[in-house]
């Protein structure tokens, strides 16, 4: 029996990493590293360390319960802190794991997680009783299957907090703002554009004589996301412009490059006539018009995610909160910091968010001294995707709300 069950257990795994590797190839990519195994080096060293002692119990969460089953619904985040007092101390988890799940993104719902204790210590395993008990018993039946078996797997946060901002999130500078090409007119005289219809755009201009012209490149159409209202994100303390966080409106293929002709006009002279690019509105989010600008459709990012602290230190300020009129940022929210890629930031890393420093006036002292309480701790947030000098994080845990200007810290 443990045989056949070893042997249900390869086959499962090499379907599910078949599977995802035909997901990717479909979209003519190669399946990249950390989609087939994305832990780091110094995660896995640390996970074979736990795998063979375990963690102490006091690392566990006060309430950490026997057994968990994972159901739809869970996440990786939300399990870790079942069990652990930090969920971001990923490694901890994966490594009283590491003989049975090898891959902390292919925890599916059903499996159950037992806690095993011993001698001061603490193991989670997939069998009751450890790596000694008898093996779990799952149970199968036929059927087909047409999605991948990696999108069933438990996911590390809730993905639908940040899917828009994967797929439509532009930050950019002000050079790159400057001389994005822009839509010049619409057939037939249209003022809004939708999905389906037909547009012209120019890169070229008096302000950017040297740009490259928007053209067809091999006979194939190239695809651009169309943007307006670029909002200048400033650092709170320096008031410095970061970057620009430009509205997405939708996407647009180039069908016929720009290019200039020769003609005549009504006096019989010669002229050069400028003709501008032809696009086909693919998608639209919201209408399109005259004016509005295009940036070239970025590579596809895939949404892996291991929540980890920031290998070096890290601290900064929340500069703005996503949302229309909103102040302050809530559960599962949406903030940008003033910290990117050119600090070492990287999608994944947990940062603790702190709650405003007061003043209060010491009545106990005859001077009546003006004090500054240090700042707390509220909450935590992770990093989610990052640019050169800002990032995107979600907040996962707060106690209040966080609004602009807040800093924040490693965990």
């Amino acid at each position: 029996m443990p045989s056949t069950t070893r042997l249900i257990s390869s086959i499962a795994s090499a379907v599910a990493c078949l599977c995802t590797a035909q997901a990717v190839l479909a979209q003519g990519g190669p399946v990249p590293a950390e989609q087939r195994y994305p832990v780091t080096p110094e995660q896995r060293e640390r996970a074979g360390q736990v795998a063979q002692a375990g963690v102490p119990l006091a690392e566990l969460a006060p309430n950490a319960p026997d057994s968990h089953t994972v159901k739809a619904g869970d996440t990786l985040w939300g399990i870790s802190g079942i069990f652990l007092r930090s969920p971001w101390r990923w490694p901890e988890l994966w490594g009283m794991n590491l003989d049975e799940i090898k891959n902390p993104h292919r925890i599916y719902p059903g499996q159950v997680l037992y806690l095993v204790k011993a001698n001061g210590r603490a193991m989670l395993s997939t069998r009751p009783g450890g790596a000694g008990g008898e093996p779990g018993t799952i149970k199968v039946s036929p059927r087909t299957r047409y999605e991948s078996l990696s999108d069933a797997a438990i996911p590390p946060i809730s993905l639908q907090s940040i899917e828009s901002f994967l797929n439509e999130a532009l930050i950019i500078d002000e050079d790159t703002l400057s001389s994005a090409p822009r839509i010049v007119a619409a057939q037939e005289g249209r003022v809004l554009l939708s999905r389906g219809d037909r547009a012209y755009a120019r890169a070229i201009s008096a302000d950017a004589p040297n740009a490259a012209p928007l053209a067809v490149v091999d006979g194939r159409s190239a695809a651009y996301r169309v943007f307006r209202n670029a909002t200048p994100l400033r650092d709170p303390s320096t008031d410095e412009i970061l970057g620009y966080e430009a509205q997405y409106l939708g996407k647009a293929n180039v069908m016929r490059s720009e290019t200039r002709r020769d003609s005549v006009n009504g006096k019989g002279e010669k002229i050069s006539e400028i003709v501008p690019a032809s696009l086909d509105i693919t998608a639209a989010k919201e209408e399109i018009r005259v004016g509005d600008r295009l940036l070239p459709e970025p590579a596809r990012e895939f949404s892996n995610y291991v929540p980890r602290a920031p290998q070096g230190r890290q601290s900064g300020q929340v500069v703005s909160v996503y949302g229309n009129a909103v102040t302050y940022a809530a559960q599962n929210t949406v903030v940008t910091i003033n910290r990117g890629k050119r600090h070492g930031l990287e999608p994944g890393h947990v940062l603790a968010v702190l709650r405003e420093s007061n003043t209060v006036t010491d009545t106990t002292d005859s001077a009546r001294p003006v004090l500054r309480l240090p700042g707390e701790r509220n909450g935590l947030m992770m990093v989610f995707r990052t640019f050169d000098r800002v990032s995107y994080a979600i907040v996962l845990d707060i106690a209040e709300g966080v609004k602009v200007g807040d800093l924040f810290v490693n965990p």
